[in-house]
């Protein structure tokens, strides 16, 4: 029997000043340059993908140590992918990715196609089912506050179901009832058509939960990660990053986005909310 082939994948466009990330820009309602957009999006990538790295290479040594216990036991390959498009960025995401080398894992470069987003994304998916790939999880590269456990746990959920005979899915929601993770088998009844590009309105997440009933898919839940598309996402992102920068000193596992974080800094960002001139009601209560 043949290794049991596990993919990673961010599903991602090249940082390049004007395509990515400009409700950030002035133009848009932000506060920063196209090109300070782009640099922002770039470090998120670089932190995300690293993360996933991490979260697969701990979960290959323990199936490779499993298998070196028990050669019964099946062997797993867990490989990271990044797809892109059009095919004339392919090199550019390359380029992106070497400038700041050597990464922990191979890096495997895919271009997708279609007319919408969800053909896109369809079509990223079917490229790495074809080459034997048993199940896929993909996160997204502007997140990074993504936990590692969240990706270890996908797979671990993916691999159960799959071994329980009911090839299912993962689902982490964003702020914004979009999603931040998700992943299914090779062989699990779904597909990514009306989900992100649908006419009626209706939320990714509750689009994906539509397939999930009329297929009676079984369905692992996380707790959701936002991604970061308006200021206030940033600043929100800025304050869970500070937080998890110093829950690390405690909580081993944690990964800290430190190139977002030293990105931050550098830029002069902080966080404020407006003071609360409201008297608290509570001293009524009180008194």
């Amino acid at each position: 029997m043949g290794k049991r082939k596990q993919a990673l994948l961010v599903f991602s466009k090249p940082p390049i000043p004007g395509m990515v990330k400009t409700r950030l820009t002035e133009a848009n309602g932000g506060f920063l340059t196209p090109e300070q957009a782009a640099d922002f999006f770039k470090l998120c990538l670089y932190d995300v993908c690293e993360a996933s790295m991490l979260a697969l290479q701990g979960l290959q040594a323990e199936k490779d140590a499993a298998h070196e216990a028990d050669p019964e036991a099946p062997e797993f390959e867990y490989d990271f992918f990044i797809s892109t498009t059009p095919a004339d960025n392919l090199e550019l995401m390359r380029e992106t990715f070497e400038r700041i080398g050597p990464w922990p894992m191979e890096i495997h470069y895919l271009t997708d196609a279609g007319a919408t987003f969800d053909d896109h994304f369809d079509d990223a998916f079917k490229q790495i089912f074809d080459q034997g790939y048993e199940s896929i999880v993909s996160v997204g590269g502007d997140i990074p506050t993504m936990p590692q456990s969240h990706i270890t746990q996908a797979f671990q959920w993916l691999e159960y179901f799959q071994d329980s005979g009911t090839p299912g899915i993962v689902l982490a929601p964003c702020q914004e009832c979009g999603t931040s993770l998700v992943g299914f088998s090779h062989n699990t009844p779904v597909n990514h058509q009306g989900v992100y590009y649908n006419l009626d309105g209706t939320p990714a997440l509750d689009a994906y939960l539509a397939k999930i009933k009329e297929h009676d898919i079984p369905v692992s839940y996380f707790s959701p990660v936002a991604d970061i598309d308006e200021k206030t996402d940033l600043a929100h992102a800025i304050s869970c990053m500070n937080a998890i920068a110093e829950a690390a000193k405690y909580q081993p596992g944690m990964f800290v986005p430190r190139r977002v974080m030293a990105w931050v800094g550098l830029m002069g960002i902080s966080v404020s909310t407006p003071p609360n001139a409201e008297h608290d009601p509570r001293q009524y209560i009180d008194n």
